[in-house]
């Protein structure tokens, strides 16, 4: 059987570039060598396309002196432009026909839909979610909107733009009128807790405004849900999607932020925690609901609360890149149903090749 080539892109311009960077080691070495021949392309955080030539070079971060280029064509010849780089010149390029891509790629120009778009375009087959949904799912308002429709409950919120902050006193009072402290502030566009906090009263409201319009023009206010912080991971398309068990965060700090995901040791991961009856069948249905809602395809991490005083279901957020780092909850949870990274990885790719 001839091998075929499969571009795997990591890194990206957004705030989750070095996420990206451990995450792709992870799925780089699940990938079956017999079938498939792998070109590792890293977009520096400066947005220069170029190819590692080595797993090690991702690990130790050389990758970024790279002297060769790799860009995907947006001709619609499935192929990749790779040569030499010569200053703000590329030479002795080449063309290089591409079967597959898988994006490891998180937050802004990597998960939003603009590089699916990119792939739509060159029509190369890819992993994971299409334009549509990584664009409406990044996007945690407009998510928030089609999640209204589906009458599964979801925190309260606020919506913000980052020009209503020239009257800060009409916004705070917005906010105050609708919800309690606290309240979370997040960017309505940043991954992995980036921008996100926890403001208690108002004048920590103003600082969390002031540091979510750092990271977005969009910002959400919501009512904090006090609970549990539960993860259902998706697998499939259409009637095909189907949902793991149920994973429990346990994080180190006041809430789950980019620290306590990625750096502490002290967060830790529970799969298959102990809930009242039912709740696992309800959050596996939800995540599935709201997946197809958005148009999912190939893979999302669905995150909900179990609020402590009524034990009732509350969705947080979807993601449709989530990590796969060494702790991340996306594989351990699909492993602990027969998926090891090897199956898991070597179906997100065949899948690809479903999509109409």
């Amino acid at each position: 059987m001839e091998k075929k080539n499969i571009a795997v892109i990591f890194g990206g311009r957004s705030s989750e570039h070095e996420i990206s960077c451990m995450s792709v080691v992870t799925i780089a070495k699940a990938i079956d060598e017999q079938k498939y021949n792998t070109y590792l392309i890293g977009i520096t955080e400066e947005g220069t396309w170029l190819l590692a030539d080595s797993m090690a070079s991702i690990e130790d971060g050389s990758w970024r002196q790279s002297k060769k280029s790799a860009i995907i064509s947006p001709d619609a010849k499935g192929e990749m432009i790779v040569g030499m780089v010569e200053g703000n010149t590329v030479t002795n390029a080449e063309r290089v026909k591409i079967d597959v891509v898988f994006p490891v790629l998180h937050g802004m120009y990597g998960e939003d839909g603009t590089i699916q778009g990119l792939f739509e375009i060159a029509g190369i087959p890819y992993v994971g979610c299409g334009v549509l949904a990584s664009a409406a799912a990044m996007d945690k308002f407009y998510t928030k909107l089609i999640v209204d429709t589906l009458n599964i409950r979801q925190a309260k919120y606020v919506p913000v733009l980052k020009n209503q902050l020239t009257d800060m006193d009409e916004v705070v009072g917005r906010v105050e009128a609708e919800l309690d402290y606290p309240v979370f502030v997040k960017p309505s566009k940043a991954g992995s807790s980036k921008g996100v906090s926890k403001a208690e009263d108002r004048e920590g409201l103003i600082s969390a405004l002031n540091i979510a319009a750092e990271h977005d023009y969009k910002i959400l206010v919501e009512e904090t849900i006090f609970g549990r912080e539960l993860e259902c991971a998706v697998l499939g398309h259409d009637k095909t999607a189907r949902a793991s068990g149920v994973g429990e965060i346990l994080a180190a700090a006041d809430f789950y932020d980019f620290d306590a995901k990625y750096y502490s040791g002290e967060s830790k991961t529970v799969i298959g925690p102990e809930l009242p009856l039912g709740v696992e069948d309800e959050i596996r249905k939800d995540a599935v609901s709201i997946f197809n809602a958005l148009d999912g395809f190939g893979l999302s991490r669905v995150d909900f609360f179990l609020e402590n005083e009524t034990n009732e279901v509350v969705f947080n957020e979807i993601n449709t890149l989530p990590g796969f780092t060494s702790i991340s909850m996306y594989p351990m949870l699909w492993d602990a149903k027969g998926y090891d990274i090897k199956k898991l990885v070597d179906t997100l790719i065949e899948m690809s090749g479903e999509r109409e």
